[in-house]
């Protein structure tokens, strides 16, 4: 999404009571009906592996959530520096709500992975895996990026330290992805199923059709969530300008008595 098309989505919010409209509605339907899609390519079309069985169906949320998470996290980072270098409104507010659907996307990366470990690794975790261990320092980074952002205080002080921590989280970023290739004699994890060749038909199709329906999703929600902010930030700001016209009131009238 352009800055310009979200701009007009949040002059779009001004005007409405609420964060919905045709286009999130559509994406709603897509998402819904691409839910269904997967679900059935998944467990009744998409063949089981010869070695993993079942247990290869995983892929299918696993991987997407994996790659959701990169995108939402590499928007907070730009967002992050947009904020720093531009002070741009629009951008922190794009960051933030990036970060609030990367973590839930993370969270569902670690969970995807550790259930599908223990029938293929024998184990839910394993503490001397590379992936694991940065991905999960990732997730926790993060959670302490929505931290700073709840702590209240100054606003434009929140947003930089928040910035701050998103940039620091980005350089874990390339360390995630690169993991199993440059640690790969410490690491259980297998490399990239996108790109190993080894997926048949219908599983590649299938797998390609959740990572496309997990960035509608995104989408969606970063519109939903955008509108949400935005609205919040406007009411933020009517409210202060109410109280200072008040004071200023209050101040003509003490100087008139």
């Amino acid at each position: 999404m352009t800055e310009s098309g979200t701009t007009a989505v949040a002059e779009e919010a001004e005007t409405s009571t609420g964060t919905g409209s045709r286009t999130t509605l559509l994406l709603g339907f897509a998402v819904i009906a691409g839910i269904v899609a997967l679900i059935l390519l998944g467990f009744f079309v998409a063949p089981e592996d010869d070695e993993q069985r079942d247990a290869v169906r995983m892929i299918f949320v696993h991987v997407p959530s994996a790659i959701l998470t990169y995108v939402a996290f590499v928007t907070t980072a730009i967002g992050s520096l947009m904020w720093l270098w531009k002070r741009s409104v629009w951008w922190d507010i794009t960051a933030h709500a990036a970060a609030e659907i990367g973590v839930i996307f993370c969270a569902l990366t670690l969970f995807t992975g550790s259930v599908w470990g223990r029938p293929t690794w024998n184990t839910y975790w394993d503490w001397g895996d590379v992936r694991l261990v940065t991905t999960l320092i990732l997730f926790l980074v993060m959670i302490g990026y929505l931290s700073v952002r709840a702590s209240g205080g100054d606003e434009a002080a929140t947003s930089t330290r928040a910035a701050i921590v998103g940039l620091v989280a980005a350089v874990n970023l390339p360390i995630v992805n690169r993991s199993v290739e440059w640690w790969f004699d410490r690491t259980l994890h297998q490399q990239s199923s996108l790109t190993d060749g080894n997926l048949e038909d219908m599983t590649l199709f299938t797998l390609v059709l959740g990572v496309v329906v997990w960035a509608v999703f995104f989408l969606w929600a970063m519109i939903h969530r955008f509108r949400i902010a935005w609205l919040e930030r406007e009411l933020r700001v009517g409210d202060l300008d109410v109280a200072l016209a008040e004071r200023r009131a209050e101040a003509l009238d003490g100087s008139g008595a």
